[in-house]
């Protein structure tokens, strides 16, 4: 793992700081929630779904011309 061969690489030290910092209280707690709706947010966000299928066909025929597949 190279120099923090003593450190866990699997962050299980990570989320439980993260747990015992949101255990004691709610970050949202006296704040304004937004909140949206699964279908609204879909109907919102298809550009970027049709951009990520997008790049994720170039990417791939660069693959193929780079490397001859």
């Amino acid at each position: 793992m190279g120099v923090k061969d003593s450190a866990e690489a699997c962050g299980r030290c990570s989320m439980s700081t993260v747990v015992d910092v949101t255990e004691k209280r709610n970050p949202f707690e006296g704040e304004d929630v937004i909140e949206v709706e699964e279908s609204e947010l879909r109907a919102v966000s298809r550009h970027v779904v049709a951009l990520g299928e997008l790049k994720e066909r170039l990417n791939d025929w660069a693959q193929a011309v780079t490397y001859g597949r």
